[in-house]
């Protein structure tokens, strides 16, 4: 299975469902078992736990709207909800890449090989245990990137008002962004293409890439589906890595 039209301008939308497709590929299977089992076990007991807890989360968060926006409670109720998912699935998502980040460049990189016609890799655990520095390193330049931008952020919270109605939106879009990144990383990071390179190849299509970290977003706030976006998400992005990338930056490794 080769990808076909290298650079061809692609929506984001068109490389998510793909991703949907290639988990599915004969031979691929194997490699999407561990992302998504921790995927599983993590996002699970997470949003089993947060379920457990809006009840008495809520009220308390809508004391904070201000008198002169109480008459958008029946509004401002569901944005905080989102807001909530939002934040928690973000964080809750990140902790699950950084502990199956390993097997998500493996994923990456099989994948990768399928879709070009070029050989697979040899798969073995010290080939791995090589490659781990490497890859919490680059898991630690992504936190270090994230963790300012989020702090901003959730100071917005707090502000009445804005916590209220600007801010959701500004996590949304910034969530989109970030989950992007996390998961066309794994491709870049496996040709070695250093973190700010592929940062600007990403801006290059920014929009393509939106849509890509919209979607992927939104499906962590659904139950069932986020158990399994993971290894969707890393497949759709190395999809998006061979068309558009590829050509230009592998020459890095």
């Amino acid at each position: 299975m080769v990808s076909s039209s290298p650079g061809a301008a692609r929506s984001g939308l068109y490389y998510f469902s793909q991703g949907w497709k290639l988990v599915t590929l004969p031979g691929i299977r194997r490699f999407v078992i561990l992302p998504l089992l921790v995927n599983i076990l993590l996002m699970g007991g997470a949003f089993w736990w947060l379920f457990t807890r809006l009840d008495s989360w809520i009220p308390t968060l809508m004391s904070h709207v201000p008198d002169w926006l109480q008459w958008l409670s029946y509004l401002l109720w569901p944005i905080i909800v989102i807001s909530i998912l939002l934040v928690f699935g973000y964080f809750f998502s990140t902790l699950a890449n950084w502990i199956a980040a390993p097997f998500n460049g493996l994923l990456a990189e099989q994948l990768e090989a399928r879709l070009t016609g070029a050989t697979p890799p040899d798969v073995g655990v010290f080939g791995m245990m090589k490659d781990l520095p490497r890859i919490m390193k680059r898991e630690w330049q992504k936190l270090a990137w994230y963790l300012p931008r989020a702090a901003i952020l959730l100071i917005l919270y707090f502000i009445p008002g804005i916590g209220q109605t600007v801010a959701p939106v500004l996590w949304f879009l910034f969530s989109a962004w970030m989950l992007a990144i996390q998961y066309c990383d794994y491709p870049f990071d496996n040709h070695k293409v250093p973190f700010k390179t592929m940062r600007s190849a990403l801006r290059e299509r920014k929009v393509t890439n939106m849509q890509f970290g919209a979607l992927t977003s939104l499906f962590t706030l659904i139950p069932v589906l986020n158990l399994v976006v993971m290894p969707v998400a890393v497949c759709g992005a190395t999809a998006m890595w061979v068309d558009c990338y590829r050509n230009k930056l592998a020459s890095w490794r």
